[in-house]
C-alpha cells in the first residue's frame, strides 16, 4: 500500500502540501500576503531530500495522483540522560487527500515511518496534530511532550 516517494511525485507531494496549509488555516499557515514562490522552493527541497538518508517520504497512489503522503526526518541533537544517542525523529506533512481520508492511508504510512525510525535507532519521535488526527497518533503510542513548545518568527 505504501511506498517510497520518488522524484516523479513532486508534483503531488507539492499539492498535497498545500492542501495541509489549507485545513490548518490561518494567517500562521497561509498568510495573506503570500505568493507562490514557496511551492517552487519547496519542490527544490524535495529533489534534494529524496536522497538523502536521515528522509523518508512516504507516499500512497491514488487514482490519478497521490492519495496521501508523510514525511520522516532524523536529526542529530546533543546526547543526554534522556537521550541516549541524540537521534530524534520528526513527523511532518502527514496529509491525505480529502477524497481519499477514512480508509487507513494516514495509518499505514504512519506505521512504516516508525519501523523506519526504529531501523535508525531514533531515540524519540516528535509531531504535530490536528485535532483530527491526534486519536490516531495517540493510539499508535503518541503521548504529550513534555517540552513546552514556543515558536519564534523573524
Amino acid at each position: 500500500m505504501t511506498r517510497t516517494a520518488t522524484e516523479n511525485d513532486i508534483p503531488e507531494l507539492v499539492r498535497l502540501r498545500a492542501l495541509l496549509f489549507d485545513d490548518l488555516g490561518g494567517d500562521f499557515f497561509n498568510p495573506a500576503n503570500a505568493d507562490d514562490d514557496w511551492r517552487d522552493a519547496l519542490a527544490r527541497v524535495f529533489q534534494r531530500k529524496l536522497t538523502e538518508p536521515d528522509c523518508r517520504i512516504l507516499v500512497v497512489d491514488g487514482d490519478t495522483g497521490l492519495a496521501a503522503c508523510g514525511i520522516g526526518t532524523i536529526e542529530q541533537w546533543f546526547p543526554g540522560p534522556h537521550s541516549r544517542n541524540g537521534r530524534i525523529g520528526h513527523v511532518i506533512g502527514m496529509v491525505t487527500d480529502p477524497t481519499y481520508r477514512r480508509r487507513g492511508h494516514g495509518r499505514a504510512i504512519m506505521l512504516g515511518l516508525l519501523d523506519w525510525f526504529r531501523d535508525r535507532d531514533a531515540v524519540r519521535v516528535d509531531l504535530t496534530a490536528s485535532r483530527e488526527a491526534e486519536p490516531l497518533y495517540r493510539r499508535l503510542g503518541f503521548f504529550g511532550h513534555p517540552d513546552p513548545l514556543l515558536c519564534w518568527k523573524p
